[in-house]
């Protein structure tokens, strides 16, 4: 049982709206494959795909310990919250948007937060430990995995924005932990 029901605001209203009015199957396809960049699932496999390759190469090493880290806490919490919140998704409130090829997404009442948002969050803040080309990359795949969340109805806007900035918080708080010697012994970035 939810501690705390939250309900959409108007601009969430009127953004879901928009997107259930001028939507296509075309478009709802692109992002329900695109959306997959951002799940949990993959993102965990990757992480430790990357811990692993970085085994023998000390340099690497502690910034896969932190992405590792930083994938398992951001795979956990969504579940957490969305056990304490209760807030029905965009999907559930529009019949327009499935006409026009939106598809049914997750749990009827698992809106808040996003967590395909807050995986986004995190990469996008331990992007500053990525070179300035891939810094920029990371970040704009980041916002833009988000959004696919918004296109498929499967959130509301303040869902996704909440999720993105708590996964920002959570990677700067994690990497106090995994990598503050380091960067306070000035091995840095």
């Amino acid at each position: 049982m939810a501690l705390v029901t939250i309900r959409p605001t108007r601009a969430d209203r009127a953004i879901a709206e928009a997107v259930a009015s001028h939507t296509t199957p075309e478009l709802e396809k692109t992002a329900d494959l695109l959306t997959w960049g951002a799940d949990e699932k993959v993102l965990l496999a990757l992480s430790v795909g990357a811990w692993l390759y970085a085994a023998g190469r000390p340099r690497l090493r502690p910034i896969a310990d932190h992405m590792l880290a930083v994938s398992l806490v951001s795979a956990v919490l969504p579940h957490l919250l969305k056990r304490a919140v209760d807030q029905i998704r965009p999907d559930r409130i529009t019949v327009k948007g499935h006409w026009r090829g939106v598809p049914w997404s997750g749990r009827p009442r698992d809106a808040f937060p996003s967590g395909h948002a807050l995986h986004m969050g995190a990469l996008a803040s331990a992007a500053d430990l990525f070179p300035p080309p891939q810094r920029r990359l990371a970040r704009a795949g980041a916002v833009m995995l988000s959004a696919t969340r918004i296109l498929l109805l499967a959130h509301w806007t303040s869902d996704v924005v909440a999720g993105f900035v708590a996964g920002a918080l959570i990677e700067r708080l994690i990497r106090t932990i995994t990598l503050g010697k380091r960067r306070r012994s000035g091995a840095g970035k």
